[in-house]
């Protein structure tokens, strides 16, 4: 397998690592390269720019969302906290043996394709081809801030920067956006702030974690299968009948379905609302001093806002052109292949309403199968470029998923997951089977993890 050419992998993270077992599974030649120190990506609060905050526990239920053949230990909870997601994340890369293939403390400076691969620049000063290159630096590294008239004259910062309840001491604090860290960090705020305001442009739906003593993606995991429209009718009543009318709190109605947005796993932050720990406001329209001007013609006096906005998904030492772009989301086949370049892949830049970590598994099985019948030529090389620049599947599930930019290219899992059992009968590809990775197993993930 000489002719394949060297794979540099940027980022050793969940998805940099699931690649990195993949292409030990395929005996692709590789390199991951990390700027920091361990592996664990964002879900290591040492890692410089992580946006993990001390109450962040997986959305995603344990059972729902791990490795391929590497389930989470028995005694952790059905929601593990982010100390025993890396944990775990720490684990699989032991039992893998793939530390040995990461070079730690460094980061890729730039890529520039070349003709037959990639030259890429290390921030040692060195300058490495490689025949294909895959991305998987992770998306919430960015963040998205806002413009609004006015000048605040408090301390205002992305949740990107947020660590601890003890910041909001004293404090009459604003959250600004409800996604799911922005509903956790309130919840934060509504027990030590002097006062906790949460501010939203349009309606959600509140997604309880657990659904009749079930973690909620295990409860719908086990619903019976039946269409998109009839599934989102029926959790639409469910939610009704669990949350009532969220307008008495303060917050507006939907103006969307469920499932038509990245589900928001929270209600502690109904509770708060109800008892009054939290005060909902609408959209803020200026800022002036320390006060905040809000859409309804409402203002309250602000120590601290905290942007809960986002992040904008970047790969900047790959050049711009080498993407087709949405908005700020780059447009890829199947969420990992680009369209231009054929030694071009990218892991983990996916957004979806099922658990990641699976889905990694099966976009590193893809990626580290194109790159072999890529590099040997033929009929297989090409029916995979065919499938590349030519398929274009709806990815929807029949969901109209309102129009953000963090929307454009959101994918639903089962469809997902659907279109690429789909790819795999093309291709002749097998499925991912039990036990397909045991031979590369060095340790057991229970040992590794306690």
């Amino acid at each position: 397998m000489a002719s394949i050419g060297r794979v540099c992998v940027v980022g050793g993270g969940p998805a940099g690592l699931a690649l990195s077992r993949a292409l030990l599974a395929q005996g692709v030649p590789f390199d991951v390269y990390e700027r920091h120190h361990d592996v664990g990506g964002l879900w290591d609060q040492s890692n410089p720019g992580s946006p993990i905050y001390d109450s962040a526990h997986f959305i995603s239920s344990k059972t729902q969302t791990h490795f391929h053949d590497f389930p989470m230990p028995e005694d952790y909870p059905d929601y593990p906290s982010h100390r025993q997601v890396l944990a775990y994340i720490r684990s699989f890369a032991e039992a893998y043996g793939l530390r040995e293939k990461i070079r730690f403390g460094s980061s890729v400076i730039s890529a520039v394709p070349d003709g037959a691969g990639w030259k890429v620049a290390l921030s040692t000063g060195e300058v490495r081809p490689y025949g294909s290159l895959v991305c998987a630096n992770g998306t919430n590294w960015h963040p998205v801030m806002p413009s609004y008239p006015g000048v605040f004259a408090g301390e205002m910062r992305h949740t990107r920067t947020y660590r601890s309840p003890d910041e909001f001491r004293g404090k009459r604090v604003l959250i600004i956006g409800a996604g799911n860290s922005g509903a956790d960090i309130a919840c934060d705020a509504a027990r030590t702030a002097a006062r906790a305001f949460l501010s939203v442009r349009r309606g959600y739906h509140f997604v309880p974690k657990h659904i009749f003593g079930k973690p909620a993606d295990v409860f719908a995991a086990e619903t019976p299968p039946m269409p998109r429209w009839l599934q989102q009718r029926v959790f639409g009543v469910l939610l009704r009948l669990l949350n009532g009318d969220v307008r008495r709190l303060g917050l507006p109605r939907p103006d969307h379905r469920i499932f038509e947005t990245h589900p928001i796993l929270n209600t502690q932050v109904l509770h708060f609302l109800a008892h009054g720990d939290l005060k909902a406001m609408p959209d803020v329209e200026r800022f002036a001093g320390r006060t905040v001007h809000f859409k309804d013609g409402t203002t309250e006096e602000i120590d601290l806002v905290l942007w809960a906005t986002g992040y904008d998904w970047s790969i900047p030492y790959v050049p711009e052109s080498e993407f087709q772009w949405k908005g700020h989301r780059p447009d890829l086949y199947l969420a990992m292949f680009s369209r231009e370049n054929p030694r071009l892949y990218v892991m983990g830049f996916l957004e979806t309403n099922s658990g990641a970590y699976a889905r990694f598994d099966d976009m590193a099985d893809l990626i580290s199968r194109a790159i072999v019948a890529r590099a040997e030529g033929g009929e297989a090389a090409r029916a995979v470029d065919a499938l590349v620049t030519g398929d274009r599947p709806d990815l929807t599930g029949g969901i109209h998923f309102i129009a953000t930019d963090r929307h454009a290219t959101y994918v639903d899992g089962p469809a997902y997951l659907k279109q690429l059992r789909r790819v795999r009968r093309r291709l002749g590809w097998p499925e991912l089977a039990p036990g397909c990775y045991d031979r590369l197993r060095t340790s057991r993930p229970a040992e590794a993890a306690a």
